[in-house]
């Protein structure tokens, strides 16, 4: 082996360990996040009561209804959403070919909420139908902008601001079945602002499900997303079915936005800021940056929940409000870098 092999062997084992050293560290962010979603909340009840009251039985107490009924299913649904939507947005920015695409930015949010409030609206029974509704609007919008982005042939930049006209039609168009049925959309301003708080068990069925099953399959499709990012030419060149992966691709992303929509509301910027930061640490190899993204979506919907309810105790911010202020001044960030760097593909 020459020195030059020997050299790069050397690289390759540094970069492997750094990147595995980064996994371990955030899945360790990831764990605290979620234990002090359990922990901290605008009431003072603790886990550890929590847990002396069921080993005592007394799952009537203040502490373990609190605990099991709320502050539970809250963390899974903050969990599952920010996996769902990180993972989501890393899948829409290969397809685009655009980092600034997200599943809020573009549209697909808005889209599934639509279908969401829609079925709300028109059909309050059919609440365990939600995720698939929301999966058909979330699917509807992307398709929609999958197609300016083909036939089009327009700049990364202006996919992006078509994608946000779009979402901004779909939003008025929330807020008019919000206006003619006010009855059934009482609770639409949560939905609106994005929150998981009052999230039941049940409500997180099937949707946990369809998020676990699609984040799974976004991970053994990480190789073919690698292939897909050399270009449409070069990934038909080596055998791909080009027009076909884009759109199980797109399948997959409407799945895992709809189906965290469908209890979360409209979270933004999380598939747009999560999967920036993951490329940062990890690269562009889609089979370790998808299972990083989710866990790094996962924690930054949690911290932004905790915040929510400890910052202004005992009132609470949703989760939705929070990722805004963080979200918000990152996309107008990483839009004026790429006007300096003068970026027009």
């Amino acid at each position: 082996m020459s020195i030059w092999q020997k050299s790069y062997t050397q690289t390759c084992l540094i970069e492997g360990r750094g990147k595995a050293g980064r996994f371990a560290a955030l899945l360790l962010i990831f764990i605290a996040c979620f234990l002090a979603s359990l922990f901290f909340g605008s009431t003072r009840t603790g886990v550890l009561q929590a847990v002396s009251a069921a080993a005592a039985g007394d799952y009537d107490s203040a502490a373990y209804r609190i605990i099991a009924h709320v502050r539970l299913p809250r963390t899974l649904a903050a969990a599952l959403a920010g996996g769902a939507l990180a993972v989501s947005g890393v899948i829409i920015q290969a397809v685009l070919n655009n980092a600034m695409a997200s599943p809020g930015i573009i549209g697909v949010n808005s889209g599934a909420g639509l279908a969401a409030t829609l079925l709300i609206a028109l059909s309050p029974a059919a609440v365990s139908a939600l995720p698939w509704a929301a999966f058909l609007g979330a699917l509807g919008a992307c398709l929609l902008i999958y197609a300016v982005a083909e036939r089009s042939g327009a700049s990364r930049l202006t996919i992006t601001l078509v994608g946000v006209t779009v979402s901004s039609i779909l939003t008025a168009g929330i807020n008019t079945v919000k206006t003619i049925f006010p009855d059934s959309l009482y609770n639409a301003n949560s939905f609106l602002m994005g929150g998981v708080a009052g999230v039941s068990l049940s409500k997180l069925d099937p949707a946990c499900w369809l998020i676990g099953a699609g984040i799974l399959c976004a991970w053994l499709l990480g190789r073919d997303i690698d292939v897909l990012n050399l270009g449409a030419e070069t990934a038909a060149g080596l055998g791909m079915n080009v027009k076909r992966t884009r759109f199980v691709l797109l399948l997959l992303a409407s799945l895992l936005a709809g189906s965290a929509v469908s209890f979360a509301g409209l979270l933004g910027f999380v598939g747009l800021l999560v999967p920036h930061i993951s490329r940062r640490l990890v690269g562009g190899g889609h089979r370790l940056l998808v299972p990083f993204s989710a866990l790094g979506g996962a924690a930054l919907v949690l911290l932004c929940d905790v915040a929510g309810r400890v910052l202004f105790a005992p009132y609470e911010l949703p989760v939705g409000i929070i990722l805004s202020f963080v979200g918000g001044p990152f996309f107008l960030g990483l839009i004026l870098a790429r006007r300096r760097g003068r970026v027009y593909d």
